[in-house]
């Protein structure tokens, strides 16, 4: 996933020069806060198999919060008549809705059936 990631990046890089605005690292609290808080849950679970269900958890959640943030630009993006830089994102949030399935197929299929007994 992490070079999907790195794919993501050049992606959004790409809609930031079509507009020829200024591209920049910033900091997003929320993802921010969902790694705090599998880090603290990583920490608090002995249990492997719990721990593994603990850790699909965190990562969905942090598959939704970019699921979501990517709908949203493809949306304002389509309304700005930019139909070009959405369909540059519509490319990552298809990635972020495939990675997100696979977490609940693995979670569904095993994963929390082992954290359950």
């Amino acid at each position: 996933h992490l070079e999907e990631t790195k794919t993501h990046v050049q992606r959004l890089e790409e809609v930031f020069r079509m507009h020829g605005a200024e591209i920049k690292a910033v900091d997003c609290p929320a993802i921010d806060g969902i790694i705090e808080e599998a880090d603290e849950v990583a920490g608090e679970v002995a249990d492997k198999s719990v721990l593994d269900a603990a850790l699909i958890n965190a990562g969905q959640a942090a598959e939704h919060y970019e699921i979501a943030r990517y709908g949203s630009l493809i949306a304002w993006a389509r309304q700005l008549g930019r139909n070009d830089c959405a369909s540059i994102l519509q490319k990552t949030l298809d990635e972020e809705k495939t990675t997100d399935k696979k977490l609940t197929s693995l979670a569904e299929a095993k994963v929390n059936l082992r954290a359950a007994s």
